[in-house]
């Protein structure tokens, strides 16, 4: 059995080619009993269920059932950009919901899966936005306007974003090891996939006793590609 890991594909209508891409790998996952996980980020923003209608995200949702009646395995945890991502969008395209830091045996390997953002500890304020936008209050308010606000208000936030990351030194972007050592300790895993630091890459450490693997995915938008982990190894693939 393989397991596929993807994330950060940040699906919009404005971008054809990456769609197309996505489509095309679901369409050609191989094999009834593999696996795959979207780790976060799939669309550039979801504003709530009730824009399922929309033709691309329905479009999305029928890619993800048709790999699920071929038999594949599809999970889905939540990212920065599709945290309001529930229950209607998993049921229709056929999704487990995962969370954060999930952990499991894969191959050998004791393996835990995050988007992480939460591995950006050093960027405090944007720690302190996401402890705010993920909690009930905040959610249950804000899905409760109507979608046309909602989809403004992001943009908005959107903008914001990228104004105030022109500000930021580029390591405060990206993971703090720190914080990746506590996981490691924390959870006994040997493997991490992550994605949301948009720098792909394979980093290797010895801690406490064991050689561990942190896997970094790519996003979509610069480079597609994927990681795929079989009884053969691990490998970073791109299309």
């Amino acid at each position: 059995m393989a397991a596929y890991f993807i994330s950060d594909l940040h699906l919009t209508q404005e971008r054809s080619a990456t769609n197309e891409a996505f489509f095309a790998f679901t369409a050609n996952l191989p094999a009834s009993g593999d696996a795959l996980y979207v780790l976060g980020d799939l669309f550039e923003y979801w504003a709530g269920d009730d824009d399922l209608g929309a033709p691309l995200h329905r479009g999305v949702a029928t890619a993800f059932a048709s790999a699920a009646a071929r038999g594949i395995g599809l999970y889905f945890l939540h990212g920065n950009r599709d945290f309001l991502v529930g229950r209607a969008f998993a049921d229709a395209a056929r999704l487990s919901m995962l969370v954060d830091n999930v952990t499991f045996d894969l191959h050998g390997a004791h393996t835990i899966l995050l988007h992480g953002d939460t591995l950006c500890s050093d960027d405090r304020a944007y720690q302190q936005f996401r402890a705010k936008v993920r909690g009930r209050e905040w959610r249950d308010v804000f899905l409760a306007r109507p979608l046309a606000e909602r989809k403004a208000e992001i943009e908005k936030l959107r903008s914001m974003s990228e104004t105030e990351k022109a500000t930021k030194a580029p390591a405060i972007m990206d993971v703090s090891q720190k914080a990746v050592k506590a996981l490691f300790e924390q959870s006994g895993a040997a493997r991490m996939v992550h994605g949301h630091t948009h720098r792909p890459a394979r980093h290797d450490y010895l801690m406490f006793g064991r050689n561990c693997v942190r896997w970094v995915l790519p996003a979509w938008d610069q480079r597609a590609g994927y990681l795929r982990v079989d009884e053969h190894g691990d490998q970073l693939i791109y299309l």
